[in-house]
């Protein structure tokens, strides 16, 4: 009479452990990477809309605001923005609960006239410069274009 083999052998199934167990290796970081830079999506959110906030008040008034309150920028506190700062045409926007290597650094925005970065009297603004003061080992956490020191 032929047996019919039923289950795994346990060699197999130490083959599908290790093999979950690499997979898990490599895994786990990387999320907790993607994590992180989700974490800051939402601090360059915050800048973004303030960024909106500074334009309106350039287009509107013609001179770049003084501070965060004549910009119109909103200063609530998030779960990881800890405080938006407007000085002229730079927007700084400070890091909290994200990870310990870059909390308290910030993410700017200076606004742009072309060829190079405005001047105080001068209210053309043709783009955006992103920048961070977090070390280059923390760029990866930061969107593409502000993995770059800030001017």
């Amino acid at each position: 009479m032929k047996k019919i083999q039923q289950g795994f052998t346990l060699i197999e199934l130490m083959i599908v452990v290790a093999i979950i167990g690499i997979l898990a290796a490599v895994a786990i970081p990387a999320y907790q990477d993607y994590l992180k830079r989700s974490k800051i999506t939402e601090v360059a959110a915050t800048a973004g809309a303030c960024k909106t906030s500074v334009g309106e008040f350039i287009a509107s008034k013609n001179v770049l605001p003084a501070n965060v309150n004549e910009a119109g920028c909103s200063q609530t506190q998030t779960t990881y923005v800890n405080a938006v700062t407007v000085a002229g045409a730079k927007i700084g926007v400070q890091i909290k609960a994200v990870d310990a290597k870059v909390d308290a650094k910030n993410l700017f925005l200076q606004a742009e006239k072309s060829p190079g970065v405005l001047n105080d009297g001068t209210t053309s603004v043709t783009g955006w410069h992103c920048s961070t003061d977090a070390a280059n080992t923390e760029w990866k956490f930061f969107p593409a274009n502000c993995r770059q020191a800030s001017l």
